[in-house]
This record gives C-alpha cells, structure tokens and sequence, in this order.
C-alpha cells in the first residue's frame, strides 16, 4: 500500500479547508438568489467543478508543480503550460455554461459561480496537501499554524477567483460574447494558476492576486451573477431584499411575548 504523504487527519484537514472555501463563496448574493434561479442545476454544476477540479489538480502537480520542485522549469515553460491549462477550463466552462438550456434558462452566471467553486475546493485542496507536506520545500512547507492560516488564505482566493472568473464568462454568454470572454478569462485563470502554485515555494506571493480577488467580489455579486435575470425578476429579487431586511430588524427589535403586526 502506497504512503499518504502526510499524516491522514492532516490531509483530512487539508481538504476540510479546501471544501469551506464553497461554504464561503456560497455566502452574499448567490445565497439570497435562491428561488430566483434553478438550485438544482447550480449543485449539479457544482459536482461537474468538484470532478474536473480534481483532474485539473492532478495536472498542475505534474506539469507545473512537480517540475517546479525539481527545478527543472523556468517561469516561461511553466507560463505556457498554465496557459494550456487554463484555456481547457475556460473552453469547458463556455462549453458547460453556455449549453442551450442553460441559456434559455439565463442560469449561466451562478452555474459559472458554483462550477468555479468546485474547481477551486479541489485545486485549493490539493495545495494544502502540499503545504503541509514538510518534504515538499524546505523551510516553507510542514504542518504548522502559519501554513495552517496560509492554507485558508489559499483557499479563499482559489474558490472565490475561479468562481469569480467563471461567473464572468457565464454573464458574457448571456450577452453573446464568448469569443472575447476565452481568451481573458484564459490569462486570468493562468494568473491564478501561477500564482497559487508559487504560493507553495514562497507564502506572500498569493498577495499579489488577493486586492484582485477581493475586488472581483463586487462586481460578481451585484452584476455578474443578477445579470441573467429579466427586469421583472430583477425587481422581485430587490423587493424580497428589501423585505428580508424588514424581517431582520423586526426580529432584532421585536419584545418576546407581543404578536408583531407588518403591514405589506
């Protein structure tokens, strides 16, 4: 029987981490969605991310990450096959968001959201496996609490940037702009393939993409992911905003005992 390379609750813990970073990427805009958008697809879409999220992890450690540790790559061998890399994934992200139902549903965006997570859960993952594996890099990698915080660092910024990107490329799709949405989101996924390689060798590179990361958030929840909905959904979905805020702060204000009377 072949050696797990670490101790296995490690590598338990390691992808615990790497599966909360879809718990978090679930959390604002996509979660308040629901009802306006079909939740079965969006999980279906998911399972696809978790599969191919693996075996695009499996190839980064081979071609990319392995050569790195061996030192037989330079930066400009390892930016072309992160490139290869991630023109696959966007290709299978138009081809997976941008299917006839899909569209005619207008669901591209948060399926683009939720398959961006399970890319991420798996590559993120994978890398903390790596990380905490104290033969990996000397002097950077081991089971320790900073390699333990850098592992949800690492995490957060794979699952919330992939999501971000796929989410990107589904609301372009509604749009009928695929063309121009493979090629960028190719280089920004080759970017963040990169860099959270890296991170494994030297931990601060992954602050180089977290300001973009953060910022992709934005945009994604108040653009990307409503895009696909008519105006009248558009107003429904403000609307039940607008009233579950009611219903927060009647609940906060509320005294125990007394009916609480809303008007509509």
């Amino acid at each position: 029987m072949a050696e797990v390379p670490i101790e296995m609750w490690e590598m338990q813990l390691a992808f615990a981490i790497g599966l909360l970073g879809i718990y978090a990427g679930w959390r604002g805009t996509i979660g308040r969605m629901t009802g306006f958008y079909d939740l079965s697809g969006a999980v279906k879409t998911l399972l696809f991310g978790l599969v191919v999220g693996v075996l695009v992890a499996s190839l980064i450690d081979s071609l990319i990450l392995g050569p790195i540790r061996l030192e037989s790559v330079n930066i400009i061998e390892v930016s072309v096959i992160a490139l290869v890399i991630g023109m696959a994934e966007s290709a299978f992200a138009l081809f997976l968001l941008g299917r006839p139902r899909t569209v005619g549903l207008r669901a591209s965006a948060p399926y683009g959201w939720t398959l961006g997570l399970g890319f991420g859960a798996m590559r993120s993952a994978h890398l903390n496996v790596r990380l905490f594996d104290p033969n990996v890099w000397e002097g950077t990698t081991g089971f320790e609490p900073f390699n333990i915080a850098l592992a949800c660092v690492l995490t957060l910024t794979t699952c919330i940037g992939h999501a971000s990107i796929a989410s990107w490329q589904g609301s372009r799709i509604i749009q009928h702009e695929r063309a121009r949405t493979f090629f960028t989101s190719s280089l920004a996924r080759t970017v963040l393939i990169i860099s959270t390689v890296l991170t494994i060798f030297s931990p601060f590179v992954i602050f180089l993409v977290v300001p973009m990361v953060a910022w992709s958030w934005f945009p994604a929840h108040a653009n990307w992911l409503p895009s696909g909905m008519t105006p009248s959904a558009a107003q429904a979905y403000r609307r039940t905003l607008r009233s579950s805020s009611r219903h927060v702060r009647a609940a906060a204000d509320r005294i125990r005992g007394e009916k609480v009377i809303e008007e509509e």
